[in-house]
C-alpha cells in the first residue's frame, strides 16, 4: 500500500465519489483551477469539468443555499467552505432549512458541507476556530470530524452517500502532517460509530479530529494504560462506546481543540454525569483551550492550544486523583 496524507485521502474521496455517481458535484470559492486555499481540490476540475467543480462568488449563504436547492431536486452536492469560521454566514440555511427538510417533507436531503477547522497554521482568530459546537445537538444534522487518514476518506465517502445533511469538519493542521496507508476504494466509515484508537485500562480519553494523534502521543509518555476513544461522529454521539470505555477504566478525560464552553465536550460530560457517575473513581476532566478567540501570535497560539505536554499533564492529574 502506498502512503498518502490526510489531504490526499480527502481529495481521493472527492474524486472517487464523483466517478461513482454523476449526481455528485462540488461548489465553493476557488475550488476549480486554483484548487482551493489548501489545494484539496487541485486537478478535479481538469478531470470532471467546471460544470461539476463550480467556482462560486464569495457568498457562503448563496452557494450553500444553491446546494440545498440541488439536494432538494435529487442531486448530491458537496460544498467547500474555505474556512470553517465562515460557516457562521450560512448558519440559517443549514440549521433552518437543511436540518429540518426531511422532518418537514419526508424527502431525502443529501448534502455535504466541508469545513476546514482548527488552529496550528497561524491563521489568527478569523481562520482558526472550531465551531463544531454550534451544530452538535441540532436535530436533523450529522456532524463528523476525522482524525485518521482512513477516516478522512471513509467518513467523506459515507457522508456523500448518506441521505441526510452532513457537516464534515476536516482539520487544517492534519492536511500534510498526518500520513497513513492509502485507503481502499471500498472504505466506508459508518456514521454514528466511534472507534477505539488505542485500548487501555487505566483512563479513557474521548476526543476527535487532531485530538486523536495528540492523545496517542501524550499517552506514549505514560506507563499507565490509556484508552483513546475517537468519536469520528460528533453528532449523533456514540453513547454506547463512550459508556463502555468508562465502565472499563473508571476515569475519563475529554480532549478537544474547541474552547471549553463549545465543541462536543458539554454533551459528552452531560452523558457521563447522567449515566456513568457511579462508574467513576475521579471527577470527569476536560482539557480544552480557554474561552477566547485563537491568538494570532505564534507563541500565544502554542500556549492556547492543547499540546502533548499539557495533555500529558492533564492525564497525570486525572490518574493521580
Amino acid at each position: 500500500m502506498s502512503t498518502v496524507t490526510y489531504l490526499d485521502a480527502i481529495r481521493g474521496a472527492l474524486a472517487d465519489a464523483m466517478r461513482d455517481d454523476e449526481r455528485v458535484f462540488m461548489l465553493g470559492e476557488d475550488i476549480g483551477h486554483f484548487g482551493g486555499p489548501f489545494g484539496v481540490t487541485k486537478g478535479l476540475a481538469d478531470e470532471f469539468g467546471t460544470d461539476r467543480v463550480i467556482d462560486t462568488p464569495i457568498s457562503e449563504e448563496g452557494f450553500v443555499g444553491a446546494a440545498l436547492g440541488a439536494a432538494w431536486m435529487g442531486e448530491r452536492p458537496i460544498v467547500e467552505l474555505q474556512f470553517a469560521d465562515f460557516i457562521a454566514t450560512c448558519f440559517d440555511p443549514i440549521v433552518t432549512v437543511a436540518a429540518k427538510t426531511h422532518w418537514r417533507s419526508g424527502i431525502r436531503f443529501p448534502v455535504v458541507i466541508r469545513a476546514p477547522f482548527g488552529g496550528g497554521v497561524r491563521g489568527g482568530p478569523f481562520h482558526s476556530s472550531c465551531p463544531e459546537g454550534w451544530f452538535v445537538g441540532t436535530a436533523g444534522l450529522k456532524v463528523v470530524a476525522p482524525g485518521t487518514v482512513a477516516d478522512a476518506y471513509g467518513l467523506l465517502r459515507a457522508a456523500v452517500e448518506d441521505d441526510d445533511p452532513v457537516i464534515y469538519f476536516e482539520h487544517k493542521g492534519l492536511y500534510r502532517r498526518l500520513k497513513g496507508e492509502e485507503p481502499a476504494r471500498a472504505t466506508r466509515t459508518p456514521l454514528g460509530r466511534a472507534a477505539i484508537a488505542q485500548p487501555g485500562s487505566d483512563a479513557t480519553v474521548i476526543t476527535y479530529g487532531a485530538g486523536v494523534d495528540l492523545a496517542l502521543r501524550a499517552s506514549a509518555n505514560l506507563v499507565d494504560s490509556i484508552e483513546i476513544v475517537d468519536l469520528r461522529t460528533l453528532w449523533p454521539l456514540d453513547e454506547t462506546a463512550i459508556l463502555e470505555s468508562i465502565a472499563k477504566t473508571s476515569r475519563v478525560l475529554v480532549l478537544q481543540e474547541a474552547s471549553r464552553s463549545l465543541g462536543a465536550a458539554g454533551h459528552i460530560l452531560s452523558l457521563v454525569a447522567r449515566h456513568a457517575f457511579e462508574l467513576l473513581d475521579a471527577p470527569p476532566a476536560l482539557h480544552a483551550p480557554v474561552d477566547a478567540p485563537v491568538p494570532f501570535a505564534p507563541e500565544l497560539e502554542d500556549a492556547y492550544l492543547p499540546s502533548v505536554e499539557s495533555t500529558t499533564a492533564a492525564l497525570c492529574d486525572l490518574l493521580e486523583y
